[in-house]
């Protein structure tokens, strides 16, 4: 069994988003994203499908072009390869479930 929390040992990076690889399981890596309102995270795209899950705040989610506004409790799925960027509009946590085979360090390289 493994445990982690989305919500304790928040820290915050002033400049860019902080993120944070909180377990690994036999199908997936899920990831702790804290951004500060105003921080944005560019276009980029994601190799295999993944999952957002705001857990506080909000956030311009930008697909395609088009700005979805999540709030928290809100969940998005995206296809692989779908160019999205993230406009944080209120200090946030975000849950990131992404494919075993995806790395943390390609999120690292866009926050």
């Amino acid at each position: 069994m493994t445990t982690a929390s989305i919500t304790e040992n928040l820290v915050y990076n002033e400049n860019k988003p902080a993120v944070t690889k909180l377990m690994e399981t036999s199908t997936t890596k899920e990831i702790r994203i804290l951004m500060r309102k105003g921080q944005l995270m560019k276009e980029h795209t994601a190799p295999f499908p993944i999952v957002v899950s705001l857990f506080k705040g909000s956030v311009d989610f930008g697909v395609n072009g088009e700005i979805q506004q999540l709030k928290k409790g809100d969940l998005i799925a995206l296809k692989e390869n779908v160019p999205h960027d993230l406009l944080c509009t209120e200090d946030c946590i975000i849950r990131l479930s992404l494919s075993k085979l995806d790395t943390v360090k390609r999120v690292e390289s866009v926050a």
